[in-house]
């Protein structure tokens, strides 16, 4: 697999209380944890942001498998990111996995990130896309892809928010990944995403400074899945566990992990500390 770390969530999520935890472990390309404990997401005080349904967004179940920092000074992550697809995903069902940067801002935190999900109320299909978001505290204002101000996309880019992505991973027969950064600019200040798998690093667009300024930050790479509670929920990446057959043909996954320091640079993120579960 070569440097990096990989971090593989446990996917699959039941019976959980809606809005708390999910379990997720984290390991070296040679398998090993990289902690004594478990670990776990931050705590949400609503579900994962996604499109309002005819139900007006009571009664939303959301799970999540999540590898997170303690708060700190941080700039960024840089990713690879399997993609897998929902086929029989309900209309009112979210699945995905990105990338997130929260900024403190007074006495709660602001969300941004990139990455990929298949949102049938937001598209009206089933392809996978991939997707920006951020919001204000969870409460006051959000917004995805370019519906709004907030993510500016680059002229020409590669990788538009709002893109279907093919194919697909299949499992048992190819893994597709797409390899995203989100970091800070240091001379702009603003929060930039590149994509890092095609001959040079292609510059997708930015969110502005002002969506993500404060300190101290939390940075996370994060699998998820929402669904009405009367309904079955979909599968998080693949639906299969990753202890079923160690295989990335088969498991969604975050792979070749990197952090970026003050001055723009990435890093190996051998010095970042998980957060425990307790």
């Amino acid at each position: 697999m070569g440097c990096g770390y990989v971090v593989i969530s446990i996917l699959l999520c039941i019976s959980f209380t809606p809005y708390y935890i999910t379990l997720v472990e984290s390991t070296d390309v040679g398998g090993s944890l990289q902690m004594n404990k478990k670990n776990t997401t931050l705590f949400r005080h609503m579900p994962f942001p996604f499109v309002k349904n005819q139900d007006g967004g009571g009664n939303i179940i959301s799970h999540y498998a999540m590898w997170r920092t303690r708060p700190g000074g941080f700039y960024g992550l840089r990713a690879e990111i399997s993609m897998w697809g929902s086929p029989n995903q309900e209309y009112s069902q979210d699945s995905g996995a990105s990338i997130q940067i929260y900024c403190q801002d007074g006495g709660h935190y602001n969300l941004i990130e990139a990455g990929f999900h298949v949102s049938p109320s937001l598209y009206h299909n089933r392809d996978v896309r991939f997707f920006t978001y951020w919001t204000k505290d969870f409460k006051s204002a959000s917004c995805y892809n370019l519906r709004c101000k907030g993510f500016v996309a680059a002229s020409g880019t590669a990788l538009v928010p709002g893109q279907a992505i093919t194919p697909p991973s299949s499992y048992g027969e190819y893994d597709h990944y797409i390899r995203l950064s989100l970091n800070k600019d240091p001379k702009s200040e603003d929060w930039v995403v590149y994509r890092h798998d095609l001959q040079t690093p292609s510059f997708l667009g930015y969110f502005p400074v002002e969506f993500c300024s404060g300190t101290p930050r939390i940075k996370a790479l994060t699998g998820f899945v929402n669904y009405l509670n009367s309904t079955r929920g979909p599968p998080m990446g693949s639906g299969h566990f990753p202890d079923e057959n160690d295989d990335d043909k088969t498991t969604a996954y975050f792979r070749h992990v990197k952090n970026y320091d003050s001055k723009g640079r990435a890093f190996e993120p051998i010095t970042v500390n998980m957060a425990p579960f307790s």
